[in-house]
C-alpha cells in the first residue's frame, strides 16, 4: 500500500515526498519533469520510494494505494506562452485520469489548486465562496481557467462517483527545493540577493502578495486530507500582506545582501493583490507558524547547500 504523489519533482511535491518518507510511508512519486527538477530526487532516500517518469494523462497504477496527492501541473508565468497546451491538458485530461484511479481504488484524493482561480480579485481577502474575476481569453487563462475546470472536475467526481476528494487553493509558497527553472518572485529575488545582484522589481513594487513557507504548507495539506470535507475547497497560505517592494527589502535585510533595487516594466497581466481568508482551514486546526523572515532563512540555507554541491545552480 502506497501514497501516490503526482507532480512530485516540484517544490511542494518533493517536500511532501520527503515528509511522508520520514513518517515511514511508501511513496509512488510521479513527474514528467516539464517544470519539476530531476535534481530534487538526488537528495531523497530511495528506500520506500518508487519513481515513475510519466505524464498524468498517461499514468497507469496497478498497485494498491492508500491516498493520492495530485499536484501535477506545469507552472510559471513565462510558461504561459511556451507550454499553455500542456497546462490545459494537465488540468483536464491529467486530473481526470488520476481521479479515475481514485475512484477505482476507493482512496482519498487531494487536489492542489491555486489562488489563481480568483484571477484579479475585487474582494479582499478572498474567501472560498468568492467566485473570482478571471478573463477566459487572457494570457493567464491556461493556468487560471485550467485550475478552475480542474476544481469543477474534482467536484463532479465527488457528486457523481462518491470520490473522497478535497481541494486546496495554495497562495504563494516558498522554501527548499524550488526548481532552477523557477521564475516566481521569491526564488528570483533570493538568488539575486545572495549574489549581491540588482533585485529586479516589476513596476513600482506596490503589488501585494502573501507568502507561506513550505514547512507550514505541508502540514496544511495533511490537515485537509485528514479533516477536510469532500467536494470543498480550502485556502492555504498566509494572511500577512507584503508589497513586492517590502518583500525585496526584507530579503536584502535578512540575507545581509549588498543588492540594490532596480525597477523594470511590469507585465500587463500581473495581478495587483491577493490575500486568503483562512477561516475554513483555521477551523480544521491549521495555523501558520513561521514568519516570512524565518522562512527566508530556511530557504537561504537550502540555496547555499545547493550551490556548494553544484556551483552552476
Amino acid at each position: 500500500m502506497a501514497t501516490l504523489i503526482t507532480g512530485a519533482a516540484g517544490q511542494i511535491g518533493i517536500n511532501l515526498t520527503k515528509e511522508l518518507l520520514k513518517r515511514g510511508k511508501k511513496v509512488i512519486a510521479v513527474d514528467s519533469f516539464i517544470t519539476g527538477s530531476e535534481k530534487n530526487f538526488s537528495l531523497v532516500p530511495k528506500e520506500q520510494l518508487q519513481f515513475i517518469e510519466c505524464k498524468t494523462e498517461l499514468l497507469k497504477i496497478d498497485q494498491p494505494l492508500t491516498e493520492i496527492y495530485h499536484l501535477a501541473c506545469p507552472t510559471g508565468v513565462p510558461n504561459l506562452k511556451t507550454i499553455p497546451e500542456e497546462m490545459i491538458s494537465a488540468c483536464v485530461l491529467g486530473i481526470t485520469n488520476i481521479l479515475n484511479i481514485a475512484k477505482e481504488q476507493k482512496v482519498p484524493f487531494l487536489f492542489t489548486s491555486s489562488s489563481e482561480v480568483y484571477g484579479s480579485p475585487e474582494v479582499m481577502p478572498q474567501p472560498e465562496s468568492y467566485t473570482g474575476n478571471v478573463d477566459p481569453l487572457g494570457e493567464r487563462a491556461p493556468y487560471e481557467e485550467g485550475k478552475r475546470i480542474a476544481e469543477t472536475i474534482t467536484a463532479t467526481y465527488v457528486r457523481k462517483h462518491d470520490v473522497e476528494a478535497k481541494i486546496v487553493r495554495i497562495f504563494n509558497c516558498f522554501g527548499p527545493h524550488f526548481s532552477e527553472k523557477d521564475q516566481r518572485v521569491m526564488p528570483i529575488l533570493l538568488k539575486q540577493a545572495l549574489h549581491d545582484l540588482p533585485i529586479t522589481i516589476h513596476g513600482d513594487g506596490s503589488q501585494q502578495r502573501t507568502f507561506v513557507s513550505v514547512f507550514d504548507l505541508i502540514p496544511g495539506l495533511f490537515t485537509v486530507m485528514e479533516k477536510g470535507v469532500a467536494g470543498e475547497a480550502y485556502n492555504l497560505g498566509s494572511e500577512i500582506k507584503y508589497t513586492i517592494l517590502e518583500l525585496a527589502k526584507t530579503i536584502i535585510k535578512t540575507t545581509n545582501s549588498k543588492s540594490t533595487i532596480e525597477y523594470t516594466e511590469r507585465p500587463p497581466h500581473d495581478r495587483n493583490k491577493r490575500q486568503p481568508n483562512l477561516t475554513k482551514i483555521h477551523a480544521l486546526g491549521w495555523q501558520q507558524k513561521l514568519s516570512l523572515e524565518e522562512g527566508i532563512k530556511l530557504a537561504v540555507e537550502y540555496i547555499s547547500q545547493q550551490e556548494q554541491q553544484d556551483p552552476s545552480a
